[in-house]
C-alpha cells in the first residue's frame, strides 16, 4: 500500500465508505478484488483490520469469484440485469453494511454500529442509482449500451476500489465522487422515467414545484 495504514478516523470512514457505496455496483467483485490483493501482499491487513483476512480465505475468494463471474454477464443482458439488481437489493446493503463492518476497529462498538448503519444505507444508495440507471439503459431498442455501461461500471470499481485502498487518504474523497455520482444517476433516472411514463399516458410531463 502507498504509505502505512496508521489511519485516523476520517480514512478509516472514507474506505469503509468508498468500499460500500462500490459494494452497490458490485458486491462480489469487491469481496474479491479485495481478497486476491490481500493474498498477493498488495494489501497487506492491518492489526485493527484482522477481520478483513477473511476475505483471502480460498472458499470465500471462489464464492466471491463465481458471484463476480455471474454479475459480470448477467450485468450485460439487457432486462436481465434489471431482474439481477432486483435480486439485489437486499443482498448488496448488507454485504455493504458487512464490509464496513470489517474496516472499522472492533474495538470501538460505537464505531462499529454508526459504520454497519452508514454502510448499509450507502450501499442501498449506490444500488438504487445503478438499478434506476439500468432502468433508462434497458429502454434503449439496441443493446449495445447496456454491455458500454456495465463494462463501464466493472472498471470504475476496480479502479476506485484499489484508489481507495492503496491511497486511504484520499478514499474519503473518492465516496463523496461516488455519492454525488449516485445522486446525479437517481436524479436522471428519476426524470427520464417520469418523461417515459407521461409519454405513455400521452399527457404532458408537469414540472416538479
Amino acid at each position: 500500500m502507498g504509505g502505512s495504514f496508521a489511519l485516523g478516523i476520517m480514512e478509516i470512514i472514507g474506505v469503509a465508505g468508498s468500499v460500500s457505496l462500490l459494494a452497490g455496483w458490485r458486491l462480489y467483485l469487491c469481496i474479491f478484488a479485495t481478497g486476491l490483493a490481500m493474498r498477493f501482499d498488495a494489501f497487506p491487513v492491518p492489526e485493527h483490520l484482522a477481520s478483513l483476512a477473511v476475505l483471502e480465505n480460498p472458499w470465500v475468494m471462489g464464492i466471491a469469484a463465481l458471484g463476480a463471474l455471474a454479475e459480470f454477464f448477467a450485468d450485460k443482458v439487457m432486462w436481465l440485469d434489471t431482474i439481477w439488481d432486483t435480486v439485489h437489493t437486499f443482498i448488496r446493503p448488507v454485504g455493504g453494511a458487512l464490509l464496513a463492518l470489517a474496516i472499522v476497529d472492533p474495538s470501538d462498538p460505537a464505531t462499529q454500529v454508526i459504520a454497519f448503519l452508514l454502510g448499509g444505507g450507502a450501499s442501498l444508495l449506490a444500488h438504487g442509482g445503478k438499478a434506476g440507471a439500468r432502468a433508462v439503459v434497458n429502454t434503449s431498442p439496441e443493446p449495445v449500451s447496456n454491455a458500454v455501461v456495465s463494462t463501464g461500471e466493472d472498471i470504475a470499481t476496480v479502479g476506485l476500489l484499489w484508489l481507495a485502498y492503496e491511497y486511504p487518504a484520499v478514499a474519503a474523497g473518492v465516496a463523496v465522487f461516488l455519492l454525488l455520482v449516485t445522486v446525479v444517476l437517481i436524479w436522471i433516472a428519476w426524470r427520464i422515467l417520469g418523461s417515459i411514463r407521461a409519454a405513455l399516458r400521452g399527457k404532458p410531463q408537469s414540472e416538479p414545484g
